[in-house]
């Protein structure tokens, strides 16, 4: 990321998973992030422990994951 801040995380939602070790403490992160002061969407990627800087991810609309969670709820058999 650049030393300007693009995003602003509106809500923590989840952590996903935590990277210890060799030196990383990053973790992935389900959030809520504004990027370029546009609508939040829902937003995976690790984050370092200061939120200062971001890993590579995905952004999701609200439409978007509700059709991941349908998605996985069929594959998982709920």
């Amino acid at each position: 990321m650049s030393e300007k801040q693009n995003y602003k995380i509106k809500k923590h939602i989840a952590v996903l998973s935590r990277q210890e070790g060799r030196g990383s403490n990053w973790n992935m992160e389900l959030n809520l992030v504004s990027w370029y002061n546009k609508d939040a969407k829902f937003d995976i990627r690790e984050w370092a422990p200061d939120h200062g800087r971001c890993g590579k991810g995905i952004t999701l609309t609200h439409q978007q994951a509700l059709d991941l969670r349908d998605a996985l709820n069929e594959f998982f058999g709920r």
